[in-house]
Order: C-alpha cells, then sequence, then structure tokens
C-alpha cells in the first residue's frame, strides 16, 4: 500500500454496496489501513459470505438497507468523511429487461446518497461510473471528455449519475470523483445468475467442463481490469490532495485490450493447472448481444497525471489470481466430470 493510504486510520468511511464484489474488495482494504468502515447493503446483489469474515471487527459496521431509501440513506451517513459509493444495479441486459428498477436504483438511489452526504457534510465522494457511458463513440482509445451516445438503459444511468454529481458541486459544495470502470473481474465476483460478468461465468462454465458461448465471432475486445487495480484508484481518489483532482471522472481500466477469443484461451490455460479436461472444452459461439460496443480500451492518462494511478496487475496476473480463487472456492459438478 502506499504511504498516503496510511492516513486513512481512524477515518469513517461509508462503503455502499460494500457486500457486492467490488464493495467487499474495497472493505477489506479500508480494514486492513485501519479505518472504520461502514458498509450499507440490501443483498439484492451483494452476498453475506462476502463480509463475513469482517462481521468481528471493531472497526466495521453492517447497516442493511436499501438506498431507495432517502431516511436508510441519511442514517447511514452520520459521522462519515468519505464516501464510496458502489451500490447499484449492474448490467447492460439487465437493464434492457428492466429499466425502470435500474434506474430506481441507479438514478434516484444515487441521488439520495448525494442529498444525504451534503446534509451530513461529507468531504468526498467518490462513486463508481462505467464505461458504457462512452457509448456508440468509435474512439479508442477512450477518453475522459470525448463520449458518445449512450447504447443502453444502465449507460444512460451511470452518464446521470456524472451529471448529478458535478451539479451538487457546482450547486452545493459537495466535492467527488467519479471512476469509470472498465470490465472489473477477480476474486468475489459472482460466477452465477443471468447477468454474471463474461470472467466469472466462463471460468466456472470451464470448470464443470461446460462450452463458454462468446457473444459474436470472437473478436469483439475490452480492457479488463482486475480488481486490485480498482481499489487502487478509490484509494487514491480519497487520498489525493491534488485539488484539480477533484469533481473529475477518471477511467479505471489497465489500458489494453484483450478480444474475447483470447480470454476464453487464457482462462482455459489457467484452470488447466487445476484440472487438465479443462483444455479440452471447446468455445462455442452465439448471437451478439444487444447494447455491446465493439471495443473498449481506456487511455489512463489523466489517472496516472492527477491521481498518481499505476496499475499493478495486468490481464494475465489477474487471470491467474481469479482462475485460483474461483477453483479454491467453487466446486465443479460432479456429474459433467
Amino acid at each position: 500500500m502506499q504511504e498516503q493510504f496510511k492516513k486513512l486510520a481512524g477515518k469513517k468511511i461509508l462503503v455502499t454496496g460494500g457486500a457486492g464484489f467490488i464493495g467487499s474488495n474495497l472493505c477489506e482494504a479500508l480494514l486492513n489501513l485501519n479505518a472504520e468502515v461502514i458498509c450499507l447493503d440490501n443483498f439484492a446483489t451483494g452476498k453475506r459470505e462476502n463480509i463475513e469474515e469482517f462481521l468481528n471487527s471493531p472497526n466495521f459496521t453492517l447497516l442493511e438497507g436499501d438506498i431507495r431509501n432517502l431516511e436508510t440513506c441519511h442514517k447511514s451517513c452520520l459521522g462519515v468523511e468519505y464516501i464510496l459509493h458502489e451500490a447499484a444495479l449492474g448490467s447492460v441486459p439487465r437493464s434492457i429487461n428492466d429499466p425502470i428498477t435500474s434506474n430506481e436504483v441507479n438514478v434516484s438511489g444515487f441521488l439520495n446518497m448525494l442529498v444525504a452526504a451534503r446534509d451530513a457534510g461529507v468531504k468526498r465522494f467518490i462513486y463508481a461510473a462505467s464505461s458504457s457511458t462512452y457509448g456508440d463513440s468509435e474512439k479508442l482509445p477512450k477518453v475522459e471528455d470525448e463520449i458518445g451516445k449512450p447504447l443502453s438503459p444502465y449507460a444512460i444511468t451511470k452518464y446521470v449519475n456524472e451529471l448529478y454529481a458535478d451539479i451538487f458541486n457546482k450547486t452545493y459544495g459537495l466535492d467527488s470523483i467519479g471512476l469509470r470502470y472498465f470490465n472489473v473481474f477477480g476474486r468475489k465476483q459472482d460466477p452465477n445468475g443471468a447477468y454474471a460478468a463474461v470472467i466469472p461465468k466462463f471460468a466456472i462454465q470451464l470448470m464443470n467442463h461446460e462450452s463458454p458461448v462468446i457473444n459474436g465471432d470472437g473478436t469483439y475486445s475490452r480492457d479488463f481490469t482486475y480488481v486490485e487495480n480498482v481499489v487502487q484508484m478509490n484509494l487514491l481518489a480519497i487520498t489525493t490532495e491534488n485539488e484539480n483532482a477533484l469533481n473529475q471522472v477518471y477511467n479505471t481500466a489497465v489500458g489494453s485490450r484483450t478480444n474475447l477469443l483470447e480470454l476464453a484461451q487464457l482462462l482455459k490455460m489457467y484452470l488447466s493447472d487445476f484440472d487438465q479436461g479443462v483444455a479440452q472444452v471447446e468455445i462455442k459461439h452465439g448471437p451478439n448481444r444487444a447494447g455491446d460496443i465493439p471495443h473498449s480500451l481506456a487511455s489512463i492518462d489523466k489517472a496516472m497525471s492527477f491521481l498518481g494511478y499505476c496499475p499493478h496487475v495486468d490481464l494475465k496476473k489477474g487471470l491467474k489470481e481469479a482462475s485460483i480463487w474461483y477453483n479454491k472456492n467453487f466446486t465443479p459438478k460432479k456429474s459433467n466430470w
């Protein structure tokens, strides 16, 4: 951990969605820095097992509640200095199937948290933005101040978050930083459910000797980002003393892209270390998915310049660590062996 992160010791920090994939990793990092962590989660997508190891810590408090309830948001912000806002309903397909709930959580819930943060005098509001904000822009790499039109209800909600955060700074003086996450993966990411992200979903399918289905011909590419890099960005956003870094949005990525065929082959290679049968599993193809963009690649120059960001974990190292985690925490279905 960087030296500047040590000043978070004793600070009261709220992590919304703290039982989720990214949120629980943030809770762990903050507890390791001796911060006082408040976790707010309604467990719609978060998992109790993600935070189970923290429950006995005197520095950890769990508040079970929903950001769609303003009173809950006010309660969670009492005495808090910093907020890491991770609570949201992710997934482009989910938002296409149910745009109303995505909007209620991602827009109304976000606004509730901004109001509660303002009223509580929170020093800084760090929030999970999304690379989906780039929409139909074909320019590569993606640069923060050049976006296109959104391609899904989810993308609209995450762009609205940026607009609200900006207005709350200009109108009420609430400092914020938005982090546009690019295809985050890693430990504690749920591989199950209809809206599972591609890496954990493929990993479990391969472990079960089931053929993963790639949407399209496999040439679509993404800037896959291991969760440790995301943790680093959040900690940098909390601790930066650069006034010019505030009230900005930053790409949170590695700055390199990998296509889905390459990704599947790498996963097969790493998971074969635990089961040689994985290497024989066939990769299949299906139709392109609605709302998907062909390619995504982030410029991380702004984050490096303003925040001192330096991603420590590249795709291969991250996939290897993720493969170890999934092998340790998930037992393959015996019927497929």
